[in-house]
């Protein structure tokens, strides 16, 4: 399933991450990064550009689905696609804007998601949720995140990076090699790891977690 690494930019865009952006008045008005803080910057994405369906008939969530695009780009893919956001304004925009969408959307909380969303996806796609957390709450989300996956599945994980262990003022609050590395206490395997950079940008981690088939 490493395939939607290969996916092009729309997934991993600041404007899935949410943040003021569910403030906007336009829905089908283009997203500005800069109205999306505190996740204002979307990954570089080192110059992934081809579209194939590498996801056909696996069921993936999209966690802090914020206005939608991260969604609709897994559900391009050929993923069936669950996506929840905690705002209930930004599963509004996100419905308006894609409103012939196969994705389901709907508010929730992380930290109280619905029972039968656990241990039944392939994918879970995490983009600038966890660093919108204060540190302390690292190991409650990642069993969280941890808890939604098939056995066999997959978490992927971008946040932006810091060479500081100690924990910034935020939000965001940037994720450290031991934060992302510290998830493997739920249970997961650290399948993949990268530090992602371009000029002018904050750097960013992406990080491929597994669960034991």
């Amino acid at each position: 399933m490493r395939e939607w690494l290969e996916l092009p930019s729309p997934l991993w865009g600041g404007a899935g991450g949410g943040g003021r952006a569910i403030l906007r008045q336009d829905p089908e008005a283009p997203i500005s990064h800069d109205c999306a803080t505190p996740h204002p910057n979307p990954p570089p994405q080192g110059g992934r550009e081809s579209y194939s369906a590498p996801l056909a008939k696996l069921r993936a969530l999209d966690v802090g689905c914020g206005l939608g695009d991260n969604a609709e780009a897994l559900a391009a893919a050929g993923a069936e696609v669950t996506a929840f956001d905690l705002s209930e304004n930004a599963i509004h925009w996100a419905k308006r804007r894609f409103p012939h969408t196969r994705v389901a959307y709907r508010s929730a909380d992380l930290f109280h998601p619905p029972a039968e969303w656990l241990g039944a996806f392939d994918l879970v796609n995490e983009c600038y949720t966890l660093q919108a957390l204060p540190n302390r709450l690292l190991p409650e989300a990642g069993a969280a995140l941890a808890s939604f996956l098939k056995p066999g599945g997959q978490i992927l994980v971008i946040a932006r990076s810091r060479p500081n262990p100690a924990a910034p003022d935020g939000p965001p609050w940037p994720l450290a090699r031991g934060d992302v590395e510290g998830l493997t206490a739920q249970g997961l395997t650290l399948d993949s790891l990268e530090e992602l950079t371009q000029p002018g940008e904050p750097a960013h981690w992406r990080a491929l977690f597994g669960r034991a088939a």
